[in-house]
């Protein structure tokens, strides 16, 4: 059946033809106004309960249809690199690869940021900030007629699908690294850490820092990112990464949010201000184009990384080291 949501038909297409490769799940369902929407959860590799695990989640925000499509235009690339590379193939008997591309349907059938209910996401979940954040952006449970509303009870049931997702995939693996697309701030691309609430360092620092500085590392020519913590940028409620990141503090997990520079592509075309999606969707096929492609390197990187990480986890002094870079670099205005 139709959905009118080009990427749901586009997942639905890669699940019916590759279904020998991997496992997919519909986790639930998301409805507005009568209709309904699935949920699709997808797993490929190894089913081991100590495989490192990385996790690719897209469409949080219906608005930002860019971060569903890099999503799924990799789960594309991969489903067909299993048909003939095979030192994939032998990588994925060893490391496990999720996906949960489309988390928000209703939000990209009817066009708007939040859930049908009028939710936002993320500003969602029962966490509150510990700092100040900024009226109605940092989140609010005035109104779901507002931009940015929290809900009033408990987690959507989108949220709720993320949550129990990853949750259950953590719980099974021995490490997990998972990245967030979403669009629509700033001149560039960033690549932010837990917190979105606290200014205080997030516990897995050492670990962040030690992974992007194997990135840069390893690809000093595509490092086009700007890593920090959320907070250096905004703080809100209710973030849903903050709360999986006290629920699984003892876990060897780092989740990273990719914001992708959307007011670039303005810069570049600005009669993209005069239709919405254009705020935060590269309007030109070609630039579009580029965009999927873009983030490839760092999204095999990750996977790379959890399967290799007993070689750069960081352990004993090392840890300690890395801390301190790590604070020096990000939390300079704290007192230590």
């Amino acid at each position: 059946m139709q959905s009118n949501i080009p990427e749901l038909e586009k997942l639905e297409q890669l699940i019916d033809l590759h279904s020998h490769k991997l496992k997919a799940t519909t986790l639930g369902y998301a409805c507005s106004k009568g209709q309904q929407f699935p949920i699709h959860g997808i797993e490929l590799g190894s089913q081991s309960s100590t495989a490192p695990t990385v996790i690719f989640v897209g469409g949080v925000h219906g608005v930002e249809r860019i971060g569903s499509q890099v999503v799924i235009a990799f789960l594309s690339s991969l489903l067909e690199r299993l048909e003939w590379d095979l030192h994939f193939q032998q990588l994925f008997t060893q490391v496990r690869v999720a996906f949960l591309p489309l988390l928000n349907p209703t939000g990209f059938f009817n066009n708007t940021r939040s859930n049908g209910q009028g939710i936002d996401l993320m500003r969602n979940a029962p966490v509150d900030a510990i700092c100040r954040t900024t009226p109605l952006v940092g989140g609010h449970r005035i109104s779901h007629r507002l931009p940015w509303f929290r809900g009033k009870d408990g987690l959507a049931p989108e949220s709720q699908i993320l949550v129990d997702f990853v949750s259950d995939l953590i719980e099974r693996s021995s490490i997990t690294l998972s990245l967030d697309a979403h669009s629509g701030f700033g001149l560039r691309d960033y690549l932010w850490f837990p917190f979105a609430g606290n200014i205080a360092p997030y516990p897995m620092l050492a670990q962040t820092y030690g992974l992007m500085n194997l990135f840069d590392n390893t690809y000093p020519y595509h490092a086009h990112y700007k890593v920090s913590p959320q907070s250096h940028f905004y703080t809100t409620h209710g973030d849903l990464w903050d709360y999986l990141s006290k629920q699984h503090k003892k876990a060897r997990f780092i989740p990273l949010t990719l914001e992708m520079g959307s007011w670039l592509w303005v810069k570049k075309n600005p009669r993209q201000l005069f239709n919405f999606a254009g705020f935060f969707n590269p309007q030109k096929q070609h630039r579009q184009e580029r965009i999927l492609r873009r983030h490839t390197v760092l999204m095999d990187f990750l996977i790379q990384a959890a399967y290799s990480s007993a070689s750069w986890w960081p352990q004993g002094k090392e840890l300690a080291l890395l801390n301190d870079a790590a604070k020096r670099l990000w939390y300079t205005d704290l007192k230590r």
